[in-house]
């Protein structure tokens, strides 16, 4: 009695998905050996520093404390000044219009 081609395919996937959980070492985890050993925690840590010497395309704009101080006395006196070609995202907008909102 042949066997179906639907259970053919069905078996043929079955015994491919568990030969990718064989163990190439005998059963024992493979843990990438001694010479990188604790690589991902020494990876982590890595991303995790901040360079003290960034390098920027464009050069900071320069400053002074007392146009800071102008800055927060109008923030705390709610008078902040409207940034220049600020553009708003419209994705809230489009979301709600195309729930029927």
């Amino acid at each position: 009695m042949p066997i179906e081609r639907p259970r053919l395919l069905l078996m043929i996937g079955s015994a491919c998905a568990l030969s990718a959980c064989a163990e190439p070492h005998g059963g024992v985890p493979y843990m990438g050996g001694p010479t990188n050993f604790g690589e991902a925690n020494r990876q982590t840590m890595a991303a995790q520093v901040v360079n003290p010497l960034p390098v920027y395309d464009t050069p900071l704009p320069e400053t002074n404390g007392e146009h800071a101080e102008q800055a927060i006395t109008r923030y705390r006196t709610d008078k902040v000044k409207r940034p220049v070609n600020a553009k708003i995202s419209n994705v809230a907008t489009i979301a709600a219009s195309a729930a029927g909102n």
